[in-house]
């Protein structure tokens, strides 16, 4: 169960795994159309970093629920 304390920080860190995977595909998008290796390459980190911070934040969450 989150602690009424946690709310506002637990939602920045959705909101902020979020944008990273929407800055991701963007920044993929945007290397792949233009040719650009670099920024493909990230577009692809960021892509992943979301992905796996989002993962963790859902696994942390049911973790807490099974207790």
């Amino acid at each position: 169960m989150a602690i009424a304390v946690e709310g506002p920080i637990l939602l920045v860190k959705k909101l902020g795994g979020v944008l990273l995977l929407l800055f991701g595909l963007l920044m993929t998008a945007l290397g792949l159309s233009s040719d650009s290796g670099w920024l493909t390459a990230m577009g692809i980190v960021l892509l992943v970093a979301g992905a796996v911070f989002l993962a963790l934040k859902i696994i942390r969450r049911n973790q807490d629920s099974q207790l």
